[in-house]
């Protein structure tokens, strides 16, 4: 081969070198390197990105079931797993909500229960009969459904979402339905998750009301052997019949055990249920053969004693508490009680009065349990019954009693205060204070409202330049103004949402009944009336209950009703974030000479940065 041929070879070589080299970074294509190679390689890549995602997928999957199934053996009931379950999902996927629905026969509706990406709660009830209702097709048709948004919850402040609705089937029966609403594209991607939750909450909610058919049908409470609510009630009102013909006392004793819920959160329902039924056992062991015992409701374990006057029953009540402590419980250690007593036919002749002076008893004695570490025995004739803690004790047994309570309050239960005829001005403190936390008690969302409300009240007083005596009466109507609140149902208190028409009117009725319930019979507390009574009249007449115009409003209530309102629009609120105060100072100028005294407005917005605006 000729020299320059060799020479032109090898430079082609190179030039091919050169090529391969610049390809690996550059954009020119390969000369050796094929078209087919090169898909090939493409499809290769894919195939191998493919896998790696759907293997992150089959993992994330994996571990949500996994976490699931957890849930699922560690929940006692359906609520406790619809809570569990919403923070499982809540962890793992893009919901925005999870919601239980459960059908009532009774008023034909669902009645549905939501938890949103906070864990905010909601309640809300969709009508079966409803033709437009996906809820209802889901039900009636048993089948699963889908919805592009939420609306039809009609709740506000949700998230709008993509929504999977999934009947609650067993055989034959629809019990409700379990939904998920989803954000994202892949709102099917755990479709078959979800089915087979909404599986379990059918079984789960299936089994809970067949036990309590066969609990309606047996006198013996399950879990203690005792006597169960409905046998105790009958027993009680057979023994206070012959109570009354014989003319006997008789005495009711409700024991609560300390801790139950830390003790349920911490180790679970069932080591509380060891010790529900430790307690219980201790007590029918030591009993009197002549008493009779019976749960109550959860942990309250009650005893009917005959023919034991106030005194009696304490020694009874003070030796089943002391034998009780003797129990020990693996993990939870010592077991404490509180105990309350009521007596026939001194604390009350009626029955449902002396189970709910038993029970206020009771949660006196388990205030002072944890003030003090023993264990104690009140009882509803002590004379510091009526102390500080009586009507904080008073608004939640009313709540739990009561749902729907309306203004015919219970007056024998705060008759005590009522009987003060020469009241010191410390004690009258004393009691407007503990009427005060009531409301705290009952409507959570205005905790601490009443005492900031009191405290604006004073200061507008104040610059006013009224009387020492007049800035004291209204400091103390700021602190009473909601007392009515006390009779108003805590579903109406606590609603997140608008009142409907309905419960607005019961809303309205809290000043008069407030007035005319709470302050009216108490002497000492009725110069506290007008502001009661009066503070959401408005300065242009349309206000409530009476209607009064203008100067017909009494002075003290115009004050208080604009230290009310100030309070409310910076306060933080479930369907909304508090106001500034420069705002909110805005909104009663706009306000004034139609809601509010327009000098009093001017006196306020002048005064109300320097006022303290934490809630």
């Amino acid at each position: 081969m000729k020299s320059e041929d060799i020479l032109n070879n090898k430079a082609k070589n190179n030039s091919v070198k050169e090529n391969i080299s610049y390809n690996a970074i550059g954009s020119f294509s390969n000369p050796i390197k094929s078209d087919s190679l090169e898909q090939t390689r493409r499809q290769t890549m894919n195939r191998l990105f493919s896998a790696q995602r759907n293997a992150n997928i089959v993992q994330d999957t994996s571990e949500l079931l996994r976490d699931v199934n957890k849930a699922i053996y560690a929940s006692e009931h359906f609520a406790q797993l619809f809570y569990s379950l919403h923070g499982v999902l809540n962890t793992h996927d893009t919901i925005n909500f999870t919601a239980l629905g459960i059908c009532n026969k009774n008023s034909n509706c669902v009645d549905i229960r939501l938890l949103d990406k906070i864990g905010a709660s909601y309640k809300t009830k969709i009508l079966l009969q409803s033709a437009d209702s996906i809820i209802a097709d889901a039900i009636l048709n048993k089948q699963y459904q889908y919805s592009s948004s939420s609306d039809f919850l009609k709740i506000s402040f949700l998230k709008k979402s993509q929504v999977l609705i999934f009947p609650l089937i067993v055989g034959k029966k629809c019990l409700g339905v379990y939904i998920v609403g989803h954000e994202g594209s892949n709102i099917n991607s755990h479709k078959d998750i979800y089915s087979i939750i909404a599986k379990t909450f059918a079984l789960l909610i299936y089994n809970e009301k067949l036990d309590e058919q066969v609990s309606a049908n047996s006198d013996v409470d399950i879990l203690t052997n005792l006597a169960n609510h409905k046998a105790f009630q009958e027993e009680l009102a057979a023994r206070l019949k012959v109570a009354k013909q014989n003319e006997e006392k008789l005495s009711i004793c409700l024991f609560d055990i300390l801790n139950i819920s830390k003790i349920n959160r911490d180790f679970g329902h069932a080591k509380g249920d060891e010790v529900i039924k430790a307690v219980a056992n201790k007590i029918a062991e030591n009993n009197r053969n002549t008493d009779f015992a019976g749960r109550y409701a959860g942990d309250k374990i009650a005893i009917i004693m005959p023919n034991a006057d106030v005194e009696e029953a304490r020694y009874v009540a003070e030796y089943l508490i002391y034998t009780t402590s003797c129990i020990y419980i693996d993990d939870v250690g010592p077991v404490k009680v509180s105990a309350g007593i009521a007596t026939y036919p001194d604390a009350s002749i009626d029955q449902e009065k002396l189970l709910i002076l038993a029970e206020q008893a009771m949660c006196i004695s388990k205030s002072k349990c944890y003030e003090n570490g023993s264990s104690v025995v009140i009882t509803a004739q002590d004379s510091d019954f009526w102390n500080d803690d009586a009507l904080k004790s008073f608004a939640e047994i009313l709540i739990r009693r009561h749902a729907q309570v309306g203004i015919n309050i219970e007056d024998k239960l705060i008759s005590t205060f009522h009987d003060d005829k020469n009241i010191s001005n410390q004690h009258l403190l004393e009691v407007v204070t503990s009427l005060a936390s009531t409301i705290d008690a009952k409507d959570t969302y205005t905790k601490g409202h009443s005492a900031s409300v009191s405290r604006y009240s004073e200061a507008l007083a104040r610059a006013l330049n009224l009387p020492e005596a007049e800035v004291e009466r209204i400091k103390l109507g700021g602190l009473l103004h909601d007392i009515g609140k006390i009779g108003i149902s805590e579903n109406i208190l606590r609603k997140p949402t608008m009142l409907t028409d309905e419960e607005w009117e019961v809303m309205k009725q809290h000043p008069t009944i407030g007035a005319d319930k709470v302050l009216a019979p108490n002497e000492s507390l009725k110069d506290l009336i007008p502001m009661v009574k009066y503070h959401h009249e408005h300065y242009d007449g349309t206000g409530y209950p009476m209607g009064l115009k203008g100067e017909e409003i009494p002075l003290s209530a115009r004050i208080v009703s604009i230290a009310d309102a100030f309070h409310a629009l910076i306060s933080d609120r479930p369907y909304r974030k508090g106001l500034s105060v420069s705002k909110a100072c805005e909104i009663l100028k706009m306000g004034a000479n139609v809601q509010w005294d327009k000098e009093l407005v001017r006196q306020f917005v002048q005064i109300a940065p320097s006022l303290s605006t934490s809630v």
